[in-house]
């Protein structure tokens, strides 16, 4: 490949790779493998700009549909792993900057960020098969035709249309339609952070639980975390209180950020990311119904070390 040719390549990639990350993320919800699928998909794109090469009419496409492919062909080492993997396996979470949703906030850089898909979404679409994941993560998240993803996947329309059907009926079965406002996410998870935190305020946390919330901690063998979902407030309450969810942890410090898109936090210990905390609010009753809890340290080592 020549110069010019090798600059034009980069360029257009370039321009789609942000595109790409999220299309792969959501499908592998590993930010390791996403980057190594991209790594892939890289490759293949340098090799088809080639010399002598036809040119490619349509990149985006050309390039959602490799990396789409590389990402499904991952997913049978993704399982393999998955199942010596200690306790619950959570996705890897992405965070961006402050929080902060309060009324001068930036309505627009809010609907931005939550465009991402959420850590509650993601463990429900851990539950599909890889093709209806990646037709629904295609379809319904970034908006992709049936026709188009028919082409991508090397499918039928008819069957691309049978597989959406099933994921999105899968989907809404589990996970409700509406969440619940930026600002409520915030304001709760500071409540109950803020409360766990002090251990003894059981009558207060049990207010923000509602009856069949469940506790998912994934510390993936390597830090203290639940071996399996614990499910109901009065077991969630009896873990906190004893010997104390947070407690445990040295020189806490709390940050909160955009988890994913959504308001959450990140605790921070001698200023080291120890745990992300994700709270699912239903948006009715304003009570947490589901608790995520990420501190296995290989999928944090990306997060920023300070809690500001």
């Amino acid at each position: 490949m020549t110069g010019s040719a090798e600059e034009d390549a980069t360029r257009v990639f370039a321009d789609h790779r942000e595109l790409l990350f999220s299309v792969v993320y959501n499908m592998l919800a590993s930010v390791a493998d996403t980057e190594d699928v991209l790594q892939e998909t890289w490759l293949a794109w340098v090799s088809r700009n080639s010399p002598g090469g036809d040119e490619i009419e349509h990149p985006r496409a050309y390039l959602v549909r490799i990396a789409i492919n590389q990402a499904l062909a991952r997913r049978a080492a993704i399982s393999r792993r998955r199942e010596t993997y200690v306790g619950p396996w959570l996705p890897e979470p992405l965070v961006a900057g402050d929080a902060q949703t309060g009324d001068s906030a930036d309505a627009a850089e809010i609907a931005l960020r939550s465009e991402s898909v959420s850590m509650a979404m993601l463990v429900v679409l851990e539950t599909l098969s890889p093709l209806e994941r990646a037709v629904f993560v295609l379809h319904d998240v970034f908006g992709y035709s049936h026709t188009d993803i028919a082409g991508m996947l090397h499918r039928s329309d008819a069957a691309i249309r049978q597989l959406a059907h099933r994921a999105r009926e899968h989907v809404h079965a589990r996970r409700p339609r509406r969440q619940a406002d930026p600002r409520t996410q915030r304001r709760v998870t500071e409540k109950f952070l803020v409360t766990s935190q002090r251990g003894d305020d059981l009558a207060g946390l049990l207010e923000l639980l509602a009856p069949d919330v469940t506790l998912w901690s994934d510390g993936g063998g390597k830090r203290r975390a639940a071996l399996r979902p614990v499910e109901g407030r009065e077991r969630i309450l009896r873990l906190i209180a004893n010997p104390g969810l947070l407690q445990q942890v040295p020189a806490l410090e709390i940050g909160y950020r955009l988890v994913n898109g959504d308001p959450a936090a990140v605790l921070f210990s001698d200023g080291v990311p120890f745990t992300v905390v994700v709270l699912d609010i239903d948006p009715a009753t304003e009570l947490i119904r589901g608790i995520y809890a990420v501190s296995n340290p290989d999928k944090l080592a990306h997060i920023t070390t300070r809690a500001g």
